[in-house]
């Protein structure tokens, strides 16, 4: 199973170091699907492999870190996908939470505007710009009513705002965490993705050297030691047109 060779693995693979990570530079799955396809074709080749001086220890590791990595890729794409997610949501729920804000800030300076220590600490709460300071506002502006009722309920603001105010930036803060968390903390789903690639590559690199070093002269065995999709894409990008020299006149 995927998630028990990821756990067999995760040691070694956390261990590789950031300036080792090999960043994957085509699909993971196909990838995985070539790892796969390696294992099986290297089996007949044993013998001939292993006298070129392959250690077969590669070989028989591949299962594990090919699962390793399909479980390192499954983790990064269902944080992805949650985060992407979030991103949706605090987009569409945003503009009402910064209008909340203006909303109860603009009420505060009315109801509170005979005192002058109360405006003083709405002003304050006012300061400032961003995301997390939208949200801190929020927080600041319930405690602050509930701490000077009032004259909020004089202009019509009752607890019900205030516990509005309270849990629009409870749950905002949330998204925020969702959308940006894992960016502050440096991806770590991602890094653990591209460690599982760097050490499957490992093996994948080994055992496709040596099996084009000893089936250089033989095509239909050497095809299997060669990435199937960089061949086609390789294929598939046209040559540039020749630079054709005008004729002297």
């Amino acid at each position: 199973m995927s998630s028990t060779d990821y756990a067999a693995k995760l040691a070694a693979i956390e261990a590789i170091s950031t300036d080792s990570i090999k960043k994957p530079n085509l699909p993971i799955k196909i990838y995985i699907q070539e790892a796969e396809n390696l294992y099986q074709w290297v089996q007949p080749d044993q013998q001939a492999l292993q006298s070129a001086g392959l250690d077969w220890a590669w070989v028989q590791g591949l299962p594990q870190r090919i699962g390793a990595l399909r479980e390192a890729e499954s983790r990064w794409f269902k944080e992805r996908f949650g985060r992407e997610e979030a991103q949706v949501r605090w987009d569409q729920e945003a503009p009402a939470a910064y209008a909340l804000r203006d909303q109860m800030l603009r009420t505060m300076r009315y109801a509170y505007r005979r005192d002058e220590v109360l405006l003083k600490r709405v002003a304050q709460i006012a300061e400032g710009t961003g995301h997390a300071d939208m949200i801190q506002d929020l927080n600041d502006i319930a405690i602050l009513g509930r701490a000077h009722p009032e004259p909020l309920q004089v202009v019509g603001v009752g607890p019900e705002q205030l516990e509005l105010a309270a849990t629009t930036a409870e749950g905002m803060a949330e998204l925020l965490a969702q959308v940006n968390g894992e960016r502050a903390g440096g991806n770590s789903a991602r890094v653990i993705r591209d460690q599982a690639y760097t050490h499957l590559k490992e093996a994948v690199d080994e055992i496709r050297a040596c099996g084009q070093f000893v089936f250089w002269d033989a095509e239909g065995r050497l095809e299997g030691y060669h990435s199937q999709y960089r061949r086609s894409q390789r294929r598939s990008t046209p040559s540039p047109e020749p630079m054709i020299e005008a004729t002297p006149a």
